[in-house]
């Protein structure tokens, strides 16, 4: 990740429509939250935390809030509930989706060691099906590359050659790269492997094995880096890969809900993902972003903007982004040309946090060509501004796809967002600029139960050293110094794009024939978001 430069003109460009909605008219009722200055100042990070210990009190009382599960349709309900109550009428999208429960494992008997299902690693989804079973023996490398080089190029499995001198009844550990995942388990198996373990080259995250194995009896798994990496650096140590999983088609549900005034054709929307991982409350993730949108939405029932702002919380992303998906593959392209912008909200309290935004403009060339929308840097300048208006540090986060936008700029819709930090390793630069602990992840409880407002089973001087290096202001595993302020970046871009977007989706003569005439003051522009 890469420091972003400074950016003013864009942002102030699309801030000038907001100042000038309540000039426009004298006979206009100017609703109380019109503005960034007053809408941020409605969304108060005591009701976000408020409607986080709803969602809290729902997983306590139905184990976790999974797709699939009554937790998930409780915290539908609850949404619904706050949504009708402040006005608005939600809509609740129904869609199937593929149901699992996870019981595989993956362990190791010297040094002893057992790795996180969902974390550490995921079984293989291949489209001819995932064989189940368990494998027991010493791990064997397969032509790996290392040190792991991150760059997609290891040809480990590849070949049938690459097993020369393989020991029947062993585990393979094959690398991530050139050729498909079944041909890497399908050449273990031919070799004798009880078992296969591919890992990922160096890059960070994990990545779901699908394709064609058929034939493929032998448990496989994928697994992050770190744990290939540890697994490379005991050879013949003994592990065990399992298997097993239940599997049914269910329901899930999208709830939206929109503005009663505003332009149709030029819609805003804004997202952010409402189920949690099984056997988890979900609470960082994503109840941070989900219960600063609902207060946002809530807040935002007084405003008259001038385009049609539409808030979703999305079902099953915690199974491959389903609910966005379902919901972008059933508009019409009419439909999908009247949204101007998305904007994703997902994990924006993390307990270690940076202030990530969607890289929009790609400075840290880390999307390929093409990959990113027209529009999204401008969308990208908008929480650059906010976050310097408040002498805040901000920094590029991957535009990956990672998230529920990914079907969004698929279709070519901008796109942008915030983001505070996974799995991944905060670095002793990223410590000095925020606070808290170099070398700890973002989120210590990614993916994991103590993911709630209590962090039970999480580890405990951990979490008493970042609250002692955040002065306690952590609750459980949400950081409110995070979560307060982007809480009010959240607000503050939907409220500037729900009155004008034309720097994501206009052209400069386009908001010149808006703003002509209008005798607005920039530098009280440039100001307005520190008064």
């Amino acid at each position: 990740m890469s420091f972003t430069s400074h950016k003013m003109g864009a942002a102030i460009a699309a801030a000038a429509m907001v100042a000038t909605v309540g000039l426009a008219s004298p006979a206009f009722a100017v609703p109380e939250a019109d503005t960034v200055t007053k809408l941020t100042k409605a969304v108060k990070i005591s009701q976000v935390m408020n409607h986080l210990k709803e969602l809290q009190r729902i997983a306590d009382d139905n184990g976790d809030r999974a797709a699939g599960r009554p937790g998930y349709a409780a915290s539908v309900d609850y949404v619904v509930k706050q949504l009708t109550r402040a006005g608005y009428t939600p809509e609740v999208q129904e869609f199937p989706f593929t149901y699992a429960e996870e019981n595989s494992e993956l362990t190791r008997v010297d040094p002893p060691t057992t790795w996180v299902d969902g974390q550490d690693f995921l079984r293989n989804n291949f489209d001819s099906g995932s064989p189940e079973g368990t494998g027991t023996g010493p791990v064997v490398s397969v032509d790996l590359v290392e040190p792991f080089p991150g760059d997609g190029l290891s040809t480990s499995g590849c070949e049938a050659a690459d097993f020369a001198g393989f020991e029947p009844g062993s585990v393979a550990l094959v690398q991530r790269g050139t050729c498909g995942f079944a041909v890497k388990a399908l050449n273990a198996q031919a070799a004798g492997a009880v078992a296969v373990i591919v890992s990922n080259d160096g890059r960070p995250g994990l990545v779901g094995m699908i394709g064609d194995a058929t034939g493929l009896t032998i448990p496989a798994v994928f697994v992050a880096s770190p744990v290939g990496e540890d697994l490379a650096s005991t050879p013949g140590a003994e592990v065990t890969v399992t298997v097993d999983y239940f599997a049914e088609e269910r329901t899930a549900f999208n709830v939206t809900a929109e503005t009663t005034t505003g332009d149709d054709s030029n819609v805003v929307m804004a997202g952010a993902h409402l189920d949690s991982v099984q056997n988890g409350a979900g609470i960082n993730d994503n109840g941070t972003g989900s219960a600063a949108l609902l207060e946002t939405a809530i807040q935002m029932q007084r405003v008259n903007p001038t385009n049609t702002v539409r808030f979703a919380w999305w079902g099953a992303e915690e199974e491959g982004l389903l609910g966005s998906e379902h919901y972008v593959a059933n508009l019409t392209p009419e439909q999908q040309d009247a949204i101007a912008l998305y904007l994703n909200f997902d994990m924006i309290g993390s307990p270690n946090y940076f202030y990530g935004v969607y890289d929009g403009d790609n400075s840290s060339g880390t999307a390929p060509e093409g990959f990113i929308p027209e529009g999204s840097a401008a969308i990208e300048d908008v929480f650059e501004q906010f976050y310097q208006s408040q002498g805040l540090p901000y920094q590029d986060t991957d535009f990956s796809g990672r998230s529920d936008y990914g079907p969004f700029i698929e279709v070519g819709i901008p796109a942008g967002g915030l983001f505070t930090g996974a799995e991944e390793i905060k670095t002793a630069d990223e410590a000095a600029l925020y606070g808290g602990l170099a070398d700890v992840a973002y989120d210590p409880c990614y993916h994991q139960p103590c993911d709630s407002l209590t962090a039970d089973g999480a580890d405990q001087a951990l979490y008493k050293a970042l609250n002692k290096a955040y002065k306690q202001r952590l609750t459980g595993n949400v950081n409110r110094i995070a979560l307060d302020v982007n809480s009010d970046a959240l607000a503050a871009a939907i409220i500037t794009f729900a009155f004008d977007t034309s720097t994501v989706n206009g052209t400069a003569d386009t908001f010149s024939a808006k703003s002509f005439g209008s005798s607005v003051d920039l530098n009280a522009l440039r100001d307005r978001y520190t008064q």
